[in-house]
């Protein structure tokens, strides 16, 4: 961390803060505090499973819609952070709701769980475009995967506690239940979340910026219709955006369901929360060691390597039986989501014009969200229909090769992409 500079290090202690929420909300401890408060609602495993494919799907449905409109208007000066503020609060202050609904209302839940998800998700469009306001081209690919590798770190520190709280419930040694213990573990990552986001706050800054203009609101929905009509002309940065759309859509499909998954496979909750913790501490040294790979091998060299691993571990899921089976495949995925998160932010930075970064990454976030639509749907869909969730997940193997071959075709960022998009612009 002494090798980053102050504006830097705040910029990767977001993802310090924020990954509480990705591991402890989305990940582990809320999906299975829904699928037991379905469970006893007398919801099946399956349709449980499949009603949280299509939250997440309507959550991620919305923010698509908002965010490149958002975006282009936080382009201009002094309004990106304030967005980004906005996103956070209301992300922050949901996750602490969830600690007051009662447990056996689980359709509330999922009303609540939709509206965290998008903060966090709202709040994280403007935090990746402030990647060109803190670093380099040249640094981006270390700044990113340090990011990323921060927040495995950082997140396993209220994961921790948060398993310890639940396993001392689970086991009667505190006089609480295991679902008052959840909850507490709500309101600990909605105080992680603020306190961790302050240098965030206090020495991250708008640099580059649109000069404030009359009616706002209408120049951005201007210049929005002109980036629509000219995007195509953008080889490289269109290319990779429909690559991302289908790669990250697997990726972003296995993290949040990954829990919900293993509870169908009779996996049980405290084995559960050891695999995510250990698979956390895992990631951590390989999403730095992606954004060093890069410097030397490429970051599209890099993606492709951690796309295959992905197509490998849809492959293996589909002959998932065993608790060691999940160890297994928990352990490829912790070796390739951080990685590929931060290297496909870090090579989108590099494409887009600085000043209109906001409005490019509203592209890059509606991209991502629509395909995190299609990837829920696709597993609850086929695990209605087959009643196996093994086949849900195995049906995203073709959302990484139709990824891995549109990638094939993009141009690698420093060559001559981003001085003909300079240009073109």
């Amino acid at each position: 961390m002494k090798r980053l500079t102050k504006e830097e290090n705040s910029w990767v202690f977001y993802d310090w803060a924020n990954s509480a929420y990705s591991i402890i909300i989305t990940t582990a401890v809320f999906p299975l505090f829904y699928k037991a408060a379905a469970t006893n609602a007398g919801v099946s495993a399956a349709n449980s499973t499949a009603y949280l494919g299509y939250t997440i799907a309507i959550a991620t449905f919305i923010l698509a819609m908002l965010g490149p409109v958002l975006g282009s208007i936080a382009d201009y000066q002094g309004l990106k952070k304030k967005f980004f503020t906005f996103f956070f609060s209301l992300g922050v202050a949901a996750t602490a709701l969830l600690a007051f609904i009662p447990s056996e209302n689980w359709l509330l839940l999922l009303v609540c769980y939709t509206i965290t998800a998008i903060g966090s998700a709202g709040a994280n469009v403007f935090y990746d475009a402030f990647l060109v306001d803190v670093t380099s081209e040249e640094r981006m690919n270390r700044v990113s995967s340090r990011g990323l590798g921060m927040g495995y770190i950082g997140s396993t520190i209220p994961f921790i506690i948060s398993i310890a709280i639940i396993i001392l419930a689970q086991t009667n040694t505190i006089p609480i239940t295991t679902g008052t213990a959840s909850k507490i573990a709500f309101l600990i990552t909605a105080v992680w979340w603020g306190l961790f986001t302050i240098p965030m706050f206090k020495n991250v800054h708008q640099r580059y910026y649109i000069d404030r203009e009359p009616n706002p609101v209408m120049n951005s929905f201007k210049r929005l219709g002109k980036t629509l009509k000219e995007i195509s002309h953008y080889r490289a940065l269109f290319l990779f955006l429909l690559a991302y759309f289908f790669y990250i859509d697997g990726v972003g499909t296995i993290i949040s369901m990954s829990t919900a998954y293993g509870s169908d496979l009779g996996i049980s909750s405290t084995n559960l929360l050891i695999i995510l913790f250990v698979t956390q501490v895992v990631a951590a040294p390989f999403a730095i060691l992606y954004g060093r790979l890069s410097e030397r091998f490429t970051g599209k060299k890099m993606l492709y390597v951690g796309i295959m691993i992905y197509m490998v571990v849809c492959i293996y899921a589909f002959f998932l039986k065993t608790t060691l089976d999940f160890w297994i495949l928990a352990m490829l995925v912790a070796t390739s989501q951080g990685g590929i998160q931060a290297l496909s932010r870090s090579y989108f930075a590099k494409l887009v014009p600085k000043e209109n970064a906001n409005e490019f990454f509203g592209f890059y976030n509606i991209f991502g969200k629509f395909a995190s639509i299609m990837g829920p749907l696709l597993v609850g869909v086929t695990a209605q229909m087959t009643g196996n969730s093994n086949s849900g997940v195995f049906s995203l193997v073709i959302l990484f090769i139709i990824g891995i071959i549109i990638l094939a075709r993009v141009p690698e960022p420093k060559a001559d992409i981003p001085n003909s998009i300079q240009q073109t612009l």
